[in-house]
């Protein structure tokens, strides 16, 4: 964009430092989260959708799909596993009949409330090097970098 000003060395620097900084960040939590769930019950991907069904309710598959950033057809391979071994189903819509919810179980709901304590430790545990006024700060700075990021030109911009 021609009327965009030039950054400073300072401020390029200090952007590359901060992208370095919250990638190696995000893949150590990431790398803790994921050892903790592959140990139990569930693989990585049907963790993710369970557990946003767990904390958001029913939800069409569409919208499990943008909140766990996976590709339709593999986000349908995993609802399939998940409906066949009884942790979730799908139920129709009343008022819309094309459109489909996706829902834990009773036997789901259970493995929840079983395994996501012992998670949201691990993920305690991980982010433990920060205080709680740290925590905070961070999530709300990274969240505004990350609602700018798309309004410049991340997902959906062309």
């Amino acid at each position: 964009m021609a009327s965009d000003p030039v950054l400073s060395d300072d401020d390029q620097n200090a952007a590359l430092k901060l992208w370095v900084v919250l990638s190696r960040a995000h893949e150590a939590v990431a790398e803790m989260a994921k050892r903790d769930v592959e140990r139990g019950e569930l693989s990585l991907t049907e963790f993710a959708v369970m557990e946003e069904l767990f904390h958001k309710g029913d939800l069409s598959a569409g919208e499990v799909s943008k909140r766990v950033l996976l590709r339709s057809g593999s986000l349908t391979y995993v609802i399939d596993k998940l409906v066949e071994r009884g942790l979730i189903k799908r139920r129709v819509c009343e008022a819309d009949k094309r459109r489909t919810y996706l829902q834990l179980t009773a036997p789901g709901n259970a493995l929840m409330r079983r395994i996501w304590p012992g998670h949201a430790a691990v993920i305690e545990l991980a982010t433990s090097g920060l205080t709680l006024a740290e925590k905070r700060s961070a999530a709300r700075l990274i969240k505004k970098m990350g609602l700018h990021a798309e309004l410049v030109g991340g997902p959906g911009t062309k």
